[in-house]
């Protein structure tokens, strides 16, 4: 099971969040893109640009917060956070 929670927050206040499950046999990649469309479509956002800071982040923690910079259009929040909060992993056997 793959599962990505997104959070918006607001004056060190979450505002919002939602949990989406993946139990494809996609790669991970796949199901960050698929799990942040389905995000920012509930959240009604226009899809964030993932800026190499990002990129970076997620790659370490599997977190990361877009900020304003992020998104073309203006924002209501102060960033939108999301974590991989669960993963598969597949055993060499």
């Amino acid at each position: 099971m793959f599962r990505l929670w997104a959070k918006e927050w607001k004056d060190n206040r979450m505002i919002c969040d939602m949990t989406v499950c993946d139990d494809s046999a996609d790669t991970r990649t796949h199901k960050v893109f698929r799990a942040l469309d389905e995000v920012c479509a509930a959240f009604d956002l226009g899809k964030p640009i993932w800026l190499d800071a990002n990129a970076e982040e997620f790659r370490r923690h599997a977190k990361t917060r877009f900020y304003q910079d992020s998104f073309i259009e203006n924002i209501p929040f102060d960033f939108l956070e999301i974590q991989i909060i669960e993963e598969d992993f597949i055993k060499n056997t």
